[in-house]
């Protein structure tokens, strides 16, 4: 298992979409990656000067999010990047913690 550090341009067009698939339990409920998607995105940050989401994602792939940018990711996100290993649950939201949560900026 790895922990990402992951980061992707969010398609504004499409995030209210996106948004009722997480408040449905849709995402959460996806096996076997529907509860760490669904955590890093609800609690996604926005930077505000590279327009990036940014977030943590729990991942046994070989590519990296593999199942998940085929099943959500790629919809709802350009120019994903993973972007490190952090090796530790909580590291990579403590290296974005100074950003605001994605949901908020965007809906402004």
């Amino acid at each position: 298992m790895a922990i990402w550090l992951v980061k992707a341009r969010p398609r504004e067009e499409k995030l209210d979409e996106l948004r009722s698939r997480l408040d449905s339990g849709e995402i959460e409920a996806m096996s076997p990656f529907g509860t760490a998607l669904d955590g890093g995105l609800r609690n996604a940050r926005l930077n505000p000067e590279d327009h990036f989401a940014y977030w943590e994602e729990e991942d046994y792939c070989r590519p990296p999010l593999a199942q998940e940018r085929e099943a959500i990711l790629d919809d709802y996100f350009d120019e994903l990047v993973v972007l490190e290993d952090v090796k530790q649950r909580g590291r990579a939201w403590k290296q974005i913690q100074s950003f605001q949560s994605m949901w908020v900026i965007l809906k402004k």
